[in-house]
């Protein structure tokens, strides 16, 4: 089957000094893929007018200095003119290195308030929610949402459950959860509407380290199962 282009189909300012370029509204993992090597191309180009690009689900968010001399007063015009430059430079087709992260997760029930439920809805036992989830190889499609909290594509079909009827005003730091087709681990304690299913010991989020985010956009990410004194000896 012949690869898929990328075509902006909207572009919407973000206020005065970002963009948002729009390539697809739902999610596709093949243009998210485009996607995350468009950005890097961009950022590549190292503009001193271009503060920074973001990659998202079906698109990327260009953020610029509207005042930069380089652009003439027209940075959003700019911004257009650099991703229609390299989109038509087309891409290489390999696919990028990327990080390869293990995650332990315990997927015990005092850490996974929502896997009884997940496990209702999916005709599944509990121990085969745990097994499947961990089985999974996954792709982060973005940060977003909160610093630090990666989404990620590649979750078993079967455990595609909708998001919670009712979010909880918040969620417990290294909380990893599902949703519809993706994933996440919630990077600190925030509110949240997808169902809890494990959690990490790990520092998921920390704005002291020279990299504060666990995850970044295009890693990789395997989970592993650990036991509830697995997880309490990973915090001494």
């Amino acid at each position: 089957m012949p690869r898929k282009s990328l075509v902006p189909t909207a572009v919407v300012p973000l206020g005065d000094c970002a963009a948002y370029i729009e390539f697809a509204d739902k999610l596709d993992l093949e243009v998210n893929a485009l996607v995350q090597r468009l950005a890097a191309a961009v950022h590549a180009r190292k503009l001193p007018w271009m503060r920074d690009v973001v990659p998202a689900l079906g698109g990327i968010a260009l953020h610029y200095d509207p005042d930069h001399p380089q652009v003439h007063g027209d940075a959003l015009e700019a911004a257009a003119i650099v991703v229609q430059e390299c989109l038509g430079e087309g891409s290489d087709e390999s696919e990028p290195a990327a990080r390869t992260l293990e995650v332990p997760v315990c997927y015990e029930r005092e850490f996974a308030p929502d896997i009884d439920e997940v496990a209702k809805q999916a005709k599944l036992s509990v121990d085969e929610v745990a097994a499947r989830h961990a089985a999974g190889e996954y792709r982060v499609l973005m940060i977003g949402f909160a610093p630090g909290h990666a989404y990620m594509g590649g979750l078993d079909e079967k455990l595609a459950v909708p998001r919670r009827a009712t979010p909880r005003a918040l969620v417990a730091p290294g909380a990893v959860a599902i949703a519809n087709e993706q994933t996440v681990v919630y990077p600190y304690a925030i509110p949240g509407g997808w169902s809890v299913i494990g959690r990490t010991p790990l520092t998921v989020f920390d704005a002291g380290r020279s990299e504060p985010s666990l995850f970044a956009t295009g890693d990789r990410v395997r989970f592993r199962a650990i036991t509830a004194d697995e997880f309490v000896a990973f915090q001494k």
